[in-house]
C-alpha cells in the first residue's frame, strides 16, 4: 500500500478513532483572545455513525478553554503514541450546556468502552452533570489527518486526509 494524499470519511473515521482511543489522551489547541496559541491534554470520546465523526470532551464551562472559544470556537486535536502512529483532526467546537445535553454527555463518557470511558465523578467538582463547572463540548472535525507510524518509517501503510466540503 502506498501513500494517499485524500480519503473519504468512511475511510478515514474508523481509522482515525482506532488510533485516538487507543491512544486516549489527545494534545488540544486553541487560540487566546490575544492570538496566542495555548495547549493541554484532553480525552475525547469519538463517536462515528457512518455518516458523521463527532467527538465529545467533557470538561469545564468556566475554563481558560472557555474563554479562548468564546473567541475563536475552533480546536485543533492531536494524538500520538511512541510507535509513531499519529492522527489530527481541527474541529469546530460547539457547547453543550443544556441540562439534557450535559445528562447525555455524562452518561457518553460511563457508557463508553475501556479505555475511553471513564466516571466523570473522578473530578473534583464533578458530582453529577448539573455541577456548574461541568459542561459537555461537541467537536465537529473540519479535516482529519490519520498517519501510521509504518508510512513514516518508510514500511508501507496510508496516509488518510478528509476535509469537509
Amino acid at each position: 500500500m502506498g501513500l494517499r494524499t485524500m480519503a473519504d470519511l468512511a475511510t478515514t473515521a474508523p481509522a482515525f478513532i482506532e488510533i485516538a482511543h487507543r491512544i486516549v489522551w489527545a494534545t488540544a489547541a486553541t487560540v487566546d483572545p490575544s492570538g496566542g496559541p495555548r495547549t493541554r491534554i484532553l480525552h475525547p470520546v469519538w463517536e462515528w455513525d457512518g455518516e458523521r465523526l463527532t467527538g465529545w470532551v467533557a470538561t469545564s464551562p468556566l475554563s481558560p478553554k472557555a474563554r479562548h472559544l468564546e473567541h475563536e470556537a475552533r480546536m485543533s486535536i492531536t494524538y500520538w503514541d511512541p510507535s509513531h502512529d499519529t492522527c489530527t483532526t481541527d474541529c469546530r467546537a460547539v457547547w453543550e450546556l443544556g441540562e439534557d445535553e450535559r445528562a447525555a454527555g455524562w452518561q457518553r463518557f460511563t457508557d463508553a468502552p475501556e479505555p475511553v470511558g471513564y466516571d466523570p465523578r473522578i473530578i473534583p467538582g464533578w458530582t453529577g452533570p448539573e455541577a456548574p463547572s461541568f459542561g459537555i463540548l461537541r467537536l465537529e472535525p473540519t479535516r482529519i489527518r490519520v498517519q501510521p507510524a509504518s508510512l513514516m518509517l518508510g514500511q508501507g501503510g496510508e496516509l488518510h486526509t478528509w476535509r469537509a466540503a
